[in-house]
């Protein structure tokens, strides 16, 4: 590597870290509002945590595949601002766009969300918790909108240097789940005990003032503000519209592919068995926490390489997509040493451990960190890649690689060693591994050919 080729890497692995850093916080921290959910409905017992295990399996692939199409706005708004720096009326367009897909595909999602006994019922879960999780995602789908919302404005705000302001929002949004959790599962602040109904009213709540926060920094921040991103909201851009759904179709699928294999899993193993499915819960939750800092770097690596691709330079293109993989390899080295070593003091933090009544739940769930350890590396390479190949536009074959992977292979081999082998629960999670393992050599490949169809913008 020539002395200009290593300056220009490390100076490409700074601006990577200066986006990632604060992207992969505010995914840390949605994560500790997710958990925080969790922790309140854990301790409402096995059956509450289990039924609303199987209603968040599904919202989550929903919410994959609604913010897939949004978020076609992130490598749009990147290359606009590669091609010309003051593309405010090019980033306007493709904002407002994004968020005309938000409202009327969160009220789709809670549409759908209104059959979701019947849906668990079909897949052969207990007819209880089928009840429960289904009563349960009826409320808690009011919360798609606002969080649909609030996921366009956050790439707005990132792909325009600010986003710390997701950090923060999201830092604060804590704050009013826990509230929120505490006042209404468990009937506190004088109001009603709710247990599940609390928990999914408690998430509407945040995810609305999600919105609220989002809004007002824009509105006080002289460089976003000057977008008028909510000017002529109703005035359509139907070219702009057709190509984020040209390219956000196939980033949904990729994400709906991928949250379908995690959620499908979950359902298969409501069929092994009630304490599988809570040590699935907590596991799952655990290595979802470890994601968040790849996928924060996947998403800074659509911007970063976006910029380029929109310049057209193929050198700047290369140095964005190898530092976001170097930045994701060397973290997730880090998180799988740690639940290698230290897995029972990980998973403390979600139930009672030294609990008779969780002996079980616990030795299953640390079973499924032993696993997931194993599949960090493979599960960091196939997020950030994925993003590096979105920033060059490129989606339609990355999402055919996550049907392969996710589900020929690793859904495939989930359903068979955990449902016609002794494995059980332990068999579903190899083959989240396979799936993840899988996908992310083929995607490495993908991007590795990237010179044969990244199309005349780097020529």
């Amino acid at each position: 590597m020539s002395a200009a080729v290593s300056h220009a890497f490390r100076a490409e692995l700074r601006a990577t870290l200066h986006l990632a850093g604060p992207l992969a916080l505010a995914n840390l921290l949605q994560m500790a509002v997710f958990a925080t959910d969790v922790m309140f409905v854990a301790r409402l017992g096995q059956q509450a945590l289990a039924a609303s295990s199987l209603a968040v399996a599904l919202i989550a692939v929903l919410m994959m595949g609604l913010n897939g199409v949004t978020g076609a706005c992130a490598p749009l708004i990147a290359a606009d601002i590669g091609r010309r720096s003051n593309a405010v009326r090019e980033v306007r367009r493709s904002t407002r766009m994004a968020l005309w897909l938000a409202v009327a595909l969160g009220l789709a999602g809670i549409g759908l969300c209104q059959f979701a006994t019947e849906f668990m019922l079909a897949t052969g879960q207990d007819p209880e918790l089928a009840r429960e999780g289904g009563k349960f995602l009826g409320i808690l789908s009011v919360a798609m909108l606002p969080m649909a919302v609030a996921n366009v404005l956050r790439t707005f705000v990132s792909a325009l240097g600010r986003p710390v302001f997701a950090t923060v929002i999201t830092a604060l949004s804590i704050l009013v789940n826990i509230a929120g959790d505490y006042a209404l599962v468990f009937g506190h602040f004088g109001a009603p005990r709710l247990e599940l109904t609390g928990a999914a009213l408690a998430s509407i709540i945040t995810a609305s003032s999600t919105v609220l926060a989002y809004v007002a920094a824009i509105f006080t921040d002289r460089n976003l503000r000057r977008f008028h991103i909510f000017g002529r909201w109703w005035r359509p851009e139907w070219q702009r519209l057709g190509r984020m759904l040209v390219l956000g179709l196939p980033i949904s699928g990729t994400l709906i592919a991928e949250g379908g294999l995690f959620s499908g899993a979950a359902f298969v193993m409501g069929r092994v068995g009630e304490a599988q499915l809570a040590a699935h819960t907590v596991a799952l939750q655990i290595a979802a926490f470890a994601f968040q800092v790849p996928f924060g770097i996947g998403q800074a690596a659509t911007i970063r390489v976006g910029y380029h691709y929109g310049a057209g330079n193929r050198e700047g293109v290369g140095h964005a997509g190898w530092a976001s993989v170097a930045v994701s390899m060397a973290f997730m080295s880090v998180s799988a040493l740690a639940m290698f070593t230290m897995p029972r003091l990980i998973l403390s933090a979600y139930v009672d451990v030294s609990d008779p009544a969780n002996a079980a739940m616990t030795g299953y769930a640390l079973s499924y960190l032993f696993i997931a350890a194993i599949f960090q590396l493979s599960d960091g390479l196939q997020a950030v890649v994925a993003g590096v190949l979105r920033g060059i536009q490129d989606t339609r074959v990355p999402m055919l690689i996550a049907l392969i992977g996710y589900w020929l292979a690793g859904f495939a081999t989930s359903v068979a060693l955990g449902l016609f082998t002794p494995l059980g629960g332990v068999g579903v999670w190899i083959g989240l591994a396979v799936g993840l393992t899988v996908a992310a050599v083929l995607l490495i490949a993908r991007w590795h050919r990237r010179d044969r169809f990244s199309g005349p913008a780097l020529a």
